[in-house]
Order: structure tokens, then sequence, then C-alpha cells
């Protein structure tokens, strides 16, 4: 997240101040384009490795600061949740064995992560979003405890001035509100940097933009938020709102979100970039800046551009321009991708790097203007089909042609990346490798998300909800800690010895949630026909707005027959109805719901938040409960 010595600039002569600075720190940078001033005639390539930290029950760990504390290593830092973790790998340049050894520091940072989170009772899993996610593990305690995530928090819900609220659909819907910044949380991501000359930024920078379609339709793995399966790449469409600081009117006017692809390719300069984000997204963060930028660069002093790379920091494309200094103090400009998911392997993540790497090299040498070949909508079209289906996403390319992404990926891009890695004098034995596993993965259509996707399929019938996600995870971390990647693993499964009882310790892991329910003038015939046609005794009573009014069960129905009832007697749920139902939230215990219901005789228990419906707890519920936690108590005393 870059700079932490930041304020949120609340007052006017901040803000002013820090705007000057940024409109300066703009000229400076023209002006050292002009000058020459950048470094050129090489590339080099990077990369950060982002990753989740889970507990022994594969759900989210909040160790990422006693990590921290154990890890004498200044490659690593904290992300923005308890449960993230950074390491930013060292720029190499571009050609010979530079992706092998991309792959062994990326591989030594994992071991390192992994030996020191087991000192804390975690474990890593390296996936876009992680399956055990839930909305508890969102709250702000979960925040890494910095003024910089505070102040963009806080900063961002003013410039809103309401929640976070979306929807995405996919094979499910989720619907969202939020009331803070944590669902960026959500997303981990093998973020590559790719340095370019200034001269070469805008023809490359459009490729990068041309070719980020069918790369992240290669590497999906962000299938599963909250339970929901969404997205092959949810993370493009939770990071877009995580972050979308637009009031109802300016979203209304079609303002840009602040993450965003772009709406059109860039024409001479880095600087197009910064200014148009300049113009468009308002300041969040300030910190401290140089006095004269200007005067520096006059001078032959490169300056370091803080207030420019701050407000950079708040802006997310996907394909970002980065402004930085070598160690040589030679200032340099990067391409900054950001759509690549973290995992399932980090063979397959250097892979996906060598694939971008390759395509770009390629293309930067054997067309000339990529514009001319390929329009923005296309481009922008692809990114967003690919999100959405991965290799099944239908993609336009050069000349108008269309196909799906696994078409083009085998029959076009491939090759060229080949080409291209092999022109940049990479090794012959390391092109094979890397691309050998884009081939697999793409030809047997086995991303991180189809994996997911079609590990939960096969488990549909065993366990509940919480219980699959948990293997899901359990076997995505074991299988990634083997090193072969996600093209050659098995599929997910539950595991006969998996302790299950942390699935089952709040109702809101095992509730049902797919409710059929009556509102209160609806005739009682309505509410008897669901019991039978759902085979279920009791049916929730719910206004239009989903708030609980009460509860119809099979013994108010039994009692209305004993009495009787004349034919012509219109009967509504609102009349037999018990109003005012005992509920609980999700985060009930279950032996405090367990406790509820035998002290008022209860048989079902609707589960509420802030009075809406979200769940209903039965006594045949706690029945499945207890027989899946003697199975696991007989295991432990065999």
């Amino acid at each position: 997240m870059g700079e932490q010595n930041v304020a949120q600039g609340s007052d006017e002569q901040t803000r002013r101040a820090f705007m000057k600075a940024l409109l300066n720190e703009v000229r400076a940078l023209e002006d050292m384009l002009a000058a020459g001033m950048f470094e050129g005639g090489i590339r080099r390539i990077g990369a950060e490795q982002e990753m989740f930290l889970v507990d022994g029950a594969s759900r989210p760990a909040m160790t990422a600061m006693q990590m921290l504390e154990r890890i004498e290593d200044p490659r690593f830092t904290h992300e923005l949740g308890l449960f993230n973790l950074e390491a930013n790998l060292s720029p190499l340049e571009l050609g010979g064995d530079c992706l092998r050894r991309l792959e062994q520091e990326a591989d030594e940072v994992y071991r390192i992560a992994r030996e020191k989170a087991a000192e804390v009772d975690s474990r890593i899993a390296l996936v876009g979003i992680l399956p055990t996610l839930t909305r508890e593990h969102l709250t702000l305690e979960a925040m890494v405890p910095t003024a910089r995530y505070f102040a963009l928090n806080e900063a961002l819900l003013r410039l809103r001035g309401s929640n976070f609220s979306f929807s995405i659909k996919g094979i499910d819907q989720l619907h969202f509100n939020h009331d803070n910044l944590m669902l960026e949380a959500c997303n981990t991501s093998f973020q590559v940097h790719f340095q370019v000359g200034a001269d070469e930024f805008a023809p490359l920078y459009n490729i990068a933009q041309a070719v980020t379609g069918p790369l992240l339709a290669s590497c999906v793995n962000s299938p599963i938020l909250l339970g929901k399966r969404l997205w092959h790449e949810s993370r493009i469409a939770v990071f877009e709102h995580s972050i979308d600081a637009r009031s109802e009117a300016h979203a209304a006017r079609g303002h840009k979100p602040r993450v965003h692809f772009g709406d059109h390719w860039i024409d001479e300069s880095v600087i197009e970039i910064f200014q148009e984000d300049i113009a468009r997204f308002r300041v969040v963060l300030t910190t401290e800046f140089e006095e004269d930028p200007i005067g520096m660069v006059k001078r032959g002093e490169v300056p370091k551009l803080r207030a420019l790379c701050l407000h950079n920091g708040t802006v997310y494309r996907w394909n970002r321009a980065c402004y930085g200094i070598s160690d040589t103090g030679k200032p340099h400009l990067r391409i900054e991708n950001r759509v690549i998911p973290s995992g399932p392997t980090i063979l397959d993540e250097v892979a996906n790097a060598a694939f971008f790497f390759g395509m770009m090299s390629k293309l930067s040498r054997s067309i000339g203007d990529i514009r001319e070949h390929l329009s923005f909508s296309d481009a922008k079209s692809n990114f967003l089909a690919a999100a959405r289906e991965g290799l099944r996403a239908q993609q336009v390319w050069f000349e108008g042609r269309q196909m799906t992404a696994q078409e083009l990926i085998l029959e076009e891009l491939l090759p060229l990346a080949r080409e291209g890695l092999a022109e940049a004098g990479i090794d012959d034995g390391d092109i094979d490798r890397y691309m050998g596993v884009i081939q697999q993965r793409v030809e047997m259509r086995r991303t991180g998300a189809r994996w997911q996707l079609e590990s939960l399929e096969g488990m549909k019938d065993k366990g509940s909800e919480n219980e699959r996600l948990r293997a899901l995870t359990t076997s995505m971390i074991e299988q990634a800690e083997s090193g072969r990647p996600v093209g050659e693993w098995e599929l997910g499964d539950m595991c006969g010895t998996q302790d299950w009882r942390d699935s089952y310790r709040t109702v809101g892991q095992f509730m049902a949630t797919d409710l059929f329910t009556v509102r209160p003038d609806d005739i009682v015939d309505f509410a008897a026909s669901l019991m039978e046609w759902r085979y279920v005794r009791h049916v929730p009573v719910e206004d239009d707005t989903g708030q609980l009014l009460g509860l119809i069960s099979h013994r108010q129905l039994l009692r209305l027959i004993a009495r009787g009832n004349p034919a012509d007697e219109a009967i509504t749920v609102r009349d037999i109805m018990r109003p005012d139902p005992v509920t609980v939230s999700p985060e009930t215990t279950t032996v405090e719901a367990i406790r509820l219901m035998r002290e008022k005789r209860l048989s079902c228990l609707p589960v509420t938040e802030n009075g809406q419906l979200v769940g209903l707890v039965t006594e045949y519920d706690l029945v499945v409960v207890a027989g899946r936690l003697l199975e696991t108590y007989l295991g432990d005393s065999r």
C-alpha cells in the first residue's frame, strides 16, 4: 500500500498545499522527460507476492503482525488485513535465467512465510480470494493498525457519503453492504513490474492493456467470495467496489471508480495517465513533499515526487504507471500489471508472469502501433469477459477476429510469447518450463478457478457449506506446498480425518439460508403448501424488506385444523403466526442456541441481522451437528 507517513489532509490549507505540490511534480516530470533523465535501453522485471494467513481450521488467521515480528527480512511487509502478508521480490534484468531466479526468490519467501506462520499456528494460502472468508473477518478489528489504512478508510467513506454496496452475479448472486474498506483485504495478487524506457512507455502501456484480457483468462483463481460462486476472477469486481469513493450523484454522472481499466489508449507519454488521474480523482491522503521539484530537475537532481507517488497509490488502474529511482540513482518508469491473482502455486505465478513478459516483448518488436489492430473497447471487453468466464470467455483479437480465450492463447499468444522470451534472451529450458505450465493449464482448462468450482461440485452432497469450503482450502494449501502446478492437481475432496468442530461453533456456519417465506397477508393454505412441497415444519413470515415479523409451525396448522374452519372464512398468515419469535444472530454460539431451544422449548430459531431474516436453525440441524461432532469425537478416541 506504499507510503505510510500520511494524513487525511482534511483541512483546506493542507489539501491546497498538497495539490500545488502535485501540479509542480507533474511539471517536474515533464521536464525530466524532455531532458532525457530516465533510464533507458534496459528492461527489468519484478514482482510483489501477496498471500493469506489461515489457522488450523483453514479460516483467516489474524497473525500478520506476530509473523512480521519474527521475520527479520526487509522484503516482507504487511498489507491491509491482519490475515494478509506481502513480500517484495528483487528487480532483475530481463534475460538469461531471470525467470528461474524470480521463481527461486518467490519460493524462498514462500518457505520463510510458511516457517514463521507455523510458529504462530498459521499456514499460508496462495489464492486470489480465500474461500473461507466471512463477514466477521471484514471488520476494522481485522485491519492492520497503521495511520494510512485508517485515514484511507475514513477518507473514502467521507467522499462516498454512504456504505460500500454492490451486487455480483455469477453462478450464485451476492449482494453486499459494508461500512469499511476491508473488502479490499479479500484480494491477494502476484503483481508484476516491467521497467521500460520513457520513450517507449506509451506503446508498451497500450500493449499491456491489449494482452491483459487473455492473460487474465489464463490465470483466474478467485471464483468464491463469502460462500458464493461468482466470477472466475471475482477480485476484479470486488476490488472495484471496495475502493469506490464515488457518491451516488457522481456514479450517476458516470464518474469513474478509483479502480478501473481505463477508457482509451494513451497517445504520447506517461504524463497523460498522471494528469488524468489528478483531474478525475480527488486527493484523499497527503504526505510531506519536496519544496522545489522543478528547481531540482533544473539542477540535474532527481526528485522523489512523493506527492505524485502517493496520489498514484490511491488510484488503482489494473495496469498502473509507476515512477521510481533505482539503486544507481537513475529515475525509471514501470508498468505494474495488477491482474494476476496469487497462486495456486509459485510455479503457476511465475509462468503467468513469463507469459505477460513474453507477449509484451514480442508485440513491442513485431507490430507498429497496436491501436491500428485492436480497438480499445474490444481490449476492455476482453478484460471483463475474462474476469467473468475465464478460458471460456469470448475474445476479440486483431482485425476483429473472435474466438474463445482458450483458442486465442493456444493458437496465437503462447507461440508469440515463446518468441518474445527467446528474443529477450531467456534461457531455452526456462521458456519450455514456464510456457509448458501455461499450455498444460489452458489445454485442460484447469485454472485455479476451475479447480475450485469443480472440487466444490464434486463435494456438493457432502457435509455443510462451511465444511466444504474448509476442505477446499485445506486441499489447496496442501497441494500448493507440493509445488506441482494446478494443471496436475487432483480435485479437492472432504477429508475423513478432518476435525470438523470448527465448522459448528456458531449458528451462522450451518444455518439454512435458502429459505421459503410467506407474507402476513398470505392465505394460510399457501404456508401449508410450502411445508408440504419443501418438507419443512417451519415457515418464517417477513415483510417486503426482509424484516422478520413472525413464524408459522406445523403445530399451529394442526391446531387450526383441530378447531375447524368454515370453508368461506379467509384465514391469513397474520391470524395464526407467532409474532416476535425468539431469534439469534449468525455469531450466536451453537451451545447458546441449544440452551435457548431447550429452555424455551423451541423447535426452530430464526437467525437475523438488524431485524432482517438471514437464516434458520431447526432441531434437525442440531441433530446433524451432533452427528458430525460425534464422528469427530469417536475418531479422536480411536
